[in-house]
């Protein structure tokens, strides 16, 4: 680790059922020199990639929705959001790891991804770092209906839809996933479509 304003660290495992909550305690060094003990509880699920699938002739992006329980615990009546696609790296090179993601969640058979950022998702708690991509798509590369992998028990919708109604819906907050408004607003600013 890069700071010597940090020491002491000792990890407490709360749980390591489907990821790994671990609550920390170490002793930080504030800007006045004084040091204080401090006790943080980190979220370590692994990092992610995410993409934004765009078709600049058509001027559609293909995004998807899913049931989240988290964001239906917090206020999102039906639980379903609608997000770019995306997928845990597990140990996957980022690159393979979107590609394969998806196939298998939007049924296009993409070969080349362009990586354009990472970012930290919620750093205050969880450990995950998001790799960001974008990539065309066309009609050709659809192999199949998508929807996810029934062993992952993955119910995902498919959905085409044009750029500009996305950016409507995103003003109206019928879009709330960060990811999904970043990779949006990248292209907006890079004149994707």
């Amino acid at each position: 680790m890069g700071t010597n304003r940090v020491k002491n660290i000792n990890r407490e495992i709360l749980s390591d059922r489907w990821a790994l909550l671990e609550k920390i305690n170490y002793d930080y060094q504030l800007k006045s020199g004084e040091w204080v003990r401090q006790n943080r509880e980190s979220y370590n699920r692994g990092d992610g990639a995410t993409i934004l699938l765009y078709n600049p002739e058509k001027g559609t992006v293909v995004l998807t929705e899913q049931f989240r329980m988290p964001t239906y615990l917090n206020d999102n009546t039906d639980g379903f959001l609608v997000e770019a696609c995306a997928g845990m790296l597990d140990k996957d090179h980022p690159e393979d790891c979107i590609i394969k993601e998806v196939e298998e969640e939007t049924g296009y058979r993409i070969k080349e991804v362009k990586k354009i950022m990472e970012a930290y998702s919620s750093p205050g708690a969880v450990t995950e770092k998001m790799h960001y991509f974008i990539g065309e798509y066309s009609e050709d590369m659809k192999v199949s209906e998508g929807g996810g992998l029934a062993s992952e028990l993955e119910d995902i919708e498919v959905m085409e839809l044009p750029f500009s109604e996305v950016i409507e819906m995103i003003a109206q907050g019928q879009i709330q996933d960060a990811k999904t408004i970043i990779l949006v607003q990248y292209a907006q600013i890079h004149k994707l479509l």
